[in-house]
């Protein structure tokens, strides 16, 4: 309760719950913002905003490499340290595949609830109506990346690439005050990957991206991955991953089925398994 006090009042919560506010998000989320803001955090001048950005955010930088940044992005995107995150490569384990909060929905009526209880449909997620119906029963897993989170994604498993394709749209914050206006995802530009897995199935992987981060870096060229293998990376600002599985793929870790919400979790981590597997801590 107090974490959501302390946004409202806020500027971020104005914009969204004010007739002025709304006039000015929409300009503020137009793509040329975004861009010309990207562009800046490229330059060497945006590197000045590192050391106040880390004080601010109290990150701890004891995770990741140690070198001089060329600017605020190439920092945002920092590498990790050799050692600092371990990936699990039991098959049977479901992995997550970047820090962040983890919420766990089942796929139910072609509807699932991504943030914040706000529903939105796999039909409008994914564009496609024919695509959506693969997932019916299935899991949706929604990772919430933060500031202080590490900005480089995974592949989650074994597998080869199908089909990619990106959805522009209006880019929106994914701060808690944004999550209870609006859908989050209705406006985000994402770039959604259809994957065959090794362990899992079919499975769709989806980077959504939020106010002034207009580049979701994907890697291209990449038709096969291995589990923990890099897939891309997001620039500044608070991102999403979501994860879409089929239904009797996998089945998550009792941790995340207790209702308390998100759970932070890290690259690499187990986040349960497939589901004819017995599950630790769980009778057999």
């Amino acid at each position: 309760m107090q974490q959501s006090q302390r946004h409202r009042g806020g500027a971020l919560y104005g914009l969204y719950h004010t007739p002025a506010g709304r006039i000015l998000l929409k300009a503020l989320t137009a793509p040329p913002l975004s861009k010309c803001a990207g562009a800046f955090l490229d330059t060497p001048a945006s590197a000045r905003l590192i050391a106040p950005f880390v004080k601010r955010t109290g990150i701890d930088l004891s995770d990741y490499e140690r070198r001089p940044f060329r600017s605020f992005n190439d920092f945002f995107t920092r590498r990790l340290a050799s050692g600092a995150r371990s990936v699990d490569f039991d098959p049977q384990s479901l992995i997550a595949p970047c820090d962040g909060l983890l919420s766990v929905y089942p796929i139910r009526n072609g509807a699932v609830y991504p943030v914040k209880g706000v529903p939105y449909t796999l039909v409008g997620l994914l564009r496609s109506h024919k695509l959506a119906t693969r997932f019916e029963g299935g899991l949706c897993l929604v990772f919430r990346l933060c500031v202080d989170n590490y900005h480089r994604y995974a592949f989650f498993d074994d597998g080869r690439l199908l089909r990619r394709y990106r959805i522009d749209g209006v880019l929106h914050t994914v701060r808690p005050a944004a999550l209870e206006a609006r859908p989050v995802f209705v406006e985000n530009c994402r770039e959604v990957s259809l994957m065959r897995t090794e362990h899992f199935g079919l499975a769709a992987q989806i980077e959504v991206g939020a106010m002034l981060v207009g580049r979701i870096c994907n890697r291209r060229g990449v038709t096969e991955f291995a589990r923990g293998e890099e897939k891309g990376w997001f620039e500044y600002g608070g991102s999403t991953v979501v994860v879409l599985l089929q239904k009797d793929a996998a089945r998550p870790d009792r941790r995340f089925l207790a209702g308390e919400g998100e759970i932070p979790v890290r690259y690499g981590e187990r986040i349960g398994g497939k589901a004819e597997a017995e599950q630790p801590g769980e009778p057999s």
